[in-house]
């Protein structure tokens, strides 16, 4: 049996599995799709009443569904709409109580007529809560009984024998993404926002953190422009490759690199006693305490370098270094 006739059935086997998992893939998308084509007045009804809730979005859902409601209410909750989630059995049991007159309760379900729910209905129709349904059939009694119901409905599930929950549980989870995205923009939610509600995160920390946060300051060393070539020999190994050049007032008229310094010495034998000015470079970037660290980063990136000397009041008040900033979390 030849090479080739050994690995052909791996191959095949190998080949079947992928194309299974872009079948899966594509379908799932073209549902999401489906639902925009298909978006509408339960949307918009949606996004009024949870703009307009004075209390809590309080979503719910039981199975599959109730993981993609708790996924929900964490994306309302972390975008500007306070949420919690609420299991509809833990809700029978007490859980209610967490429930009050001005929320909004959101419920998640992929048929519409599961058992388990009718307590909460019973339960929002009698306190006069609205509810908003996002639901895969928008006949059913779920839908009936809401206040309004957002169509998540989906012709068939990505598995094989259209049981398992795959594209109407990604159909929900879009459509709890379209909601908390559309609120977002509808409360002009920006980037203060989230990084004051995501303190302790990367992402909170990417847009709070400013160059003063991370330069080098303490009388950052730097170089008069007719200083001699070997005076900033020692401060360049010191420093890391940069030594800003400063006036007498310490405005910043240039900056030597190692990388001046080596074309220099490419130049010439005697470059001990060349003057800074001759071989510095008399436009760097500079940046100040207060821009952003992301900010900082991109136009360090942009233009190549790995340090940028940082201005207060037109004078040097240290360094900011491009790897202390992406070790710091600035991008």
């Amino acid at each position: 049996m030849s090479v080739a006739t050994d690995i052909r059935p791996v191959l095949g086997r190998r080949g079947r599995v992928l194309a299974e998992g872009r079948r899966v893939l594509r379908t799932e998308a073209d549902a999401v799709r489906c639902l925009a084509d298909r978006l509408g007045e339960g949307f918009l009804d949606a996004v009024d009443l949870i703009h307009g809730a004075r209390g809590r979005i309080v979503v719910a859902g039981i199975g599959k569904s109730g993981l993609v409601a708790r996924k929900i209410a964490a994306t309302l909750t972390s975008t500007g709409t306070p949420a919690a989630f609420l299991h509809p059995v833990d809700g029978l049991h007490g859980d209610l109580g967490m429930v009050g007159p001005e929320d909004v309760m959101v419920v998640v379900s992929r048929s519409g007529a599961t058992g388990e729910l009718d307590g909460l209905l019973v339960f929002a129709e009698s306190h006069g809560i609205p509810v908003i349904a996002l639901v895969g059939d928008r006949a059913s009694p779920l839908a009936r009984r809401a206040t309004t119901a957002v169509d998540c409905g989906v012709s068939a599930e990505a598995c094989p024998m259209n049981l398992t929950p795959t594209c109407s549980t990604t159909a929900a989870l879009a459509m709890g993404d379209a909601l908390a995205m559309a609120l977002l923009r509808r409360r002009g939610f920006g980037q203060q926002d989230f990084a004051r509600i995501h303190p302790g995160g990367a992402l909170g920390l990417r847009l709070t953190l400013k160059v003063g946060d991370v330069m080098v300051g303490d009388d950052y060393p730097a170089v008069p422009a007719d200083c001699p070539a070997r005076d900033v020999i020692v401060p360049l190994a010191r420093m890391r490759g940069t030594v800003p050049v400063i006036a007498a007032d310490r405005s910043v008229t240039g900056v030597v690199t190692a990388g001046d310094l080596t074309r220099l010495m490419e130049g010439t034998n005697a470059f001990l006693d060349v003057p800074v000015s001759v071989f510095m470079n008399r436009s760097p970037r500079l940046t100040s305490p207060e821009e952003p660290g992301s900010a900082a980063v991109r136009r360090m990136e942009k233009h190549g370098i790995m340090a940028m000397p940082v201005v207060s009041d037109g004078v040097l008040v240290g360094i900011v270094h491009l790897h202390d900033l992406l070790r710091a979390g600035a991008a």
